[in-house]
């Protein structure tokens, strides 16, 4: 199996031009063309909270389908984070994971197959606050060690860890391997590595990096990252 994953933090659709574009967006995630997407910051932030990218335009201008999570009437996810996976992966099931937080943060948990096999992805965007930040990975954990069976996982998000190996990501035991795709913000002249894709044992790194094009650089404040994995 090969599967190539991306997470990507959309500023709400609004790019560096000060534009909300949604359409910018698609045309970006198209250029990865990842199997597996992880966006956050999905939702407008205050009143219904209103996703930002329209569920038709997705469902019928790109090649993935949502996975089913909106917690409110017009939103599109938990706490503006959403999973777009390719049509044809099945998703047997799906779940806010409630993180400690002051924060409207959080993550969101879905279970797939993908050729007949099942693995577990999470998307998340953590906490501002470094303590905040190592319980919610703890919580994260957690919540995958109540599942069923060893199935391969995959964590990806915006983990507001500035840190390149410490901080945070000390929680991460020799069961995962944290991968650096490289810096992703500031998308205009990018300094720090916050876009992060954690793989548990048993993958195979093909490839991984930040995904740079003319589109990206001023869709949103992010950079979006990849990794195309093999198991």
């Amino acid at each position: 199996m090969e599967l190539t994953v991306a997470s990507y933090n959309i500023h709400k659709a609004v790019g560096l031009d000060g534009r909300r574009d949604p359409e910018r967006i698609l045309a970006i995630l198209r250029e990865i063309d990842a199997d597996i997407v992880a966006l956050q910051e999905t939702d407008r932030r205050f009143g219904r909270r209103e996703a930002v990218l329209p569920h038709q335009l997705i469902l019928s201008h790109t090649p993935w389908q949502l996975v089913p999570l909106a917690m409110t009437p017009d939103g599109m996810g938990w706490h503006g984070n959403t999973m777009l996976v390719r049509k044809g992966i099945e998703v047997i099931a799906a779940e806010p994971v409630h993180l400690p937080t002051l924060e409207p943060r959080g993550a969101i948990c879905a279970d797939l197959r993908v050729a007949g096999r099942r693995l577990r992805v999470v998307g998340m965007h953590l906490d501002l606050s470094g303590l905040r930040r190592r319980r919610q990975l703890r919580t994260v954990l957690a919540h995958l060690g109540r599942g069923e069976g060893d199935d391969p996982a995959v964590l990806l998000g915006d983990f507001n860890e500035w840190s390149t190996r410490g901080g945070s990501l000390r929680e991460f035991g020799r069961a995962w391997h944290v991968l650096a795709p490289g810096r992703s913000y500031p998308a205009r002249r990018p300094i720090a590595q916050l876009d992060r894709i954690v793989v548990s044992r048993g993958w195979q790194v093909l490839d991984c990096g930040v995904h740079h094009s003319l589109l990206a650089a001023r869709g949103s404040d992010h950079l979006p990252v990849y990794a195309r994995l093999g198991w």
